[in-house]
């Protein structure tokens, strides 16, 4: 069984991928990084798998179910 996806935070994306905060929130507008999900009314995070898989393959990374 897989492990559980655990939501990572910001700093911790931040790390992860190199990028700026301001890089990370152009990608997500231009569709080519990971969205973030709400985890409270003042909280977001991230699907720790989907910034793997955008680690793996940044050129290629999509939204699951598309381009598939």
């Amino acid at each position: 069984m897989p492990d559980p996806d655990r939501i990572i935070r910001l700093k911790t994306v931040l790390a992860r991928t190199g990028l700026s905060r301001s890089t990370i929130y152009r990608k997500i507008a231009e569709g080519t990084f990971p969205a973030q999900i709400r985890i409270s009314i003042h909280g977001a995070g991230w699907r720790e798998s989907e910034i793997n898989r955008w680690i793996a393959d940044p050129v290629g990374w999509w939204p699951e179910g598309e381009g598939d």
